[in-house]
């Protein structure tokens, strides 16, 4: 009989609580503790997760004897102190939220950790484990004959109301290219199996957040942009943002194009905003549509409904939970997503930051 795996949880927000939805979804997991230091978050995260203790400090937590991992999900700009405080005083194995940091300046420090954290780190990049978008990624180099072009786009709704309102300031976030889109670049390096060499981005705030105000200050994320992306093997990749754009029928739709075929994965937003008026929510798909002989193959990706229902990124964090439990429980030896991983999808959203507010491509080497 497999011992219950407990957890440590810091930071329970919107995603936090996500995590704790699918935590309890597997088989022999309890979430033992849980540092939140908002008191409505704290509030809702113990509904979710009724038998968990209610720390008041990350110092606090690590002192529970019986915990077995750590998931930080906590507000962008906190998760390099954090991770330091974790490794200095007890390190787990650990789930940690993207991005992985906003700040240029901690690079050196989290290459430091790299090397010297006792424990696998797992960086949480859900899109990876939607549906559709794994089913393309397994197909994508052989199907396609080796993708060329690769191509993301998001259409989608704006930034949600966070704790402190955190999230409306690209000092907390390292700005939209980096806390929405590093998902979009970790997707890029793992379809191209390649690292990049230059970033062009353009971008801008034309509609979101214009008229809101904290503390005197109005919000500087951006709402919009493109971004091309050039590999060290030859393929390039480009991102299309639109936060502004919720109306839209499917919120993803990346397609990867190589000498054979076009594959094409289309994902639907979160299932609570669609509105109620109108027939189902669409059915995610796989498309490929090969150029010899011509003819597209469209097949639908279905989701269980429980998945779906336990958060709003159609059932991904459920697949990563599960992959990350196995590491924790030695059943696999490393993490799918690496610190590594983690690093270079922030550095191509730092660059795409860099060039779309100097007007110029930005060379990963500088």
């Amino acid at each position: 009989m497999t011992r219950t795996t407990n957890y440590g949880l810091i930071g329970c927000g919107m995603m936090g609580q996500e995590h704790l939805h699918n935590i309890a979804l597997l088989k022999g997991t309890r979430v033992a503790a849980i540092f939140e230091p908002d008191p409505a978050m704290a509030q809702k995260a113990q509904a979710i997760a009724p038998e968990a203790q209610m720390v008041s400090s990350i110092q606090d937590l690590l002192t529970i004897s019986d915990l077995d991992c750590l998931v930080i999900a906590s507000p962008n700009h906190l998760h390099v102190e954090q991770l330091a405080e974790i490794a200095q005083t007890r390190p787990l194995p650990l789930l940690i939220e993207k991005p992985l940091f906003t700040d240029p300046a901690d690079l050196d420090r989290l290459e430091d950790l790299e090397r010297s954290y006792p424990h696998p780190i797992w960086v949480a990049m859900e899109y990876r484990y939607m549906p559709p978008i794994a089913a393309l990624i397994d197909k994508a180099e052989t199907t396609s004959g080796g993708v060329k072009m690769l191509s993301i786009r998001e259409h989608r709704f704006p930034f949600l109301e966070k704790v402190g309102d955190w999230n409306r300031f690209s000092r907390n976030t390292g700005g939209t290219f980096v806390e929405k889109c590093c998902h979009f670049f970790d997707l890029m390096r793992l379809i191209l199996q390649s690292d990049p060499v230059r970033v062009s981005a353009s971008g801008g705030q034309a509609v979101n957040h214009l008229d809101e105000e904290y503390d005197g200050e109005t919000p500087d994320i951006l709402d919009h942009g493109y971004v091309i992306v050039d590999f060290a093997s030859g393929a390039r990749a480009m991102l299309e943002l639109c936060m502004f754009a919720e109306g839209a029928r499917y919120q993803e739709e990346i397609s990867a194009i190589g000498s054979k075929a076009k594959i094409e994965a289309l994902v639907p937003g979160p299932g609570r905003f669609w509105p109620e008026h109108l027939s189902d929510a669409p059915m995610p798909q796989l498309i490929i549509s090969p150029r010899a002989p011509k003819g597209p193959i469209q097949r639908n990706i279905p989701v269980d409904p429980e998945l779906l229902a336990a958060g709003d990124h159609n059932g991904s964090t459920y697949y990563q939970h599960k992959g990350f439990l196995e590491l924790v429980r030695g059943e696999r030896t490393t993490p799918e997503v690496t610190l590594r991983d983690g690093i270079w999808a922030v550095r191509i959203g730092l660059a795409a930051q860099q060039a779309s507010e100097q007007g110029r491509t930005i060379r990963l080497t500088e």
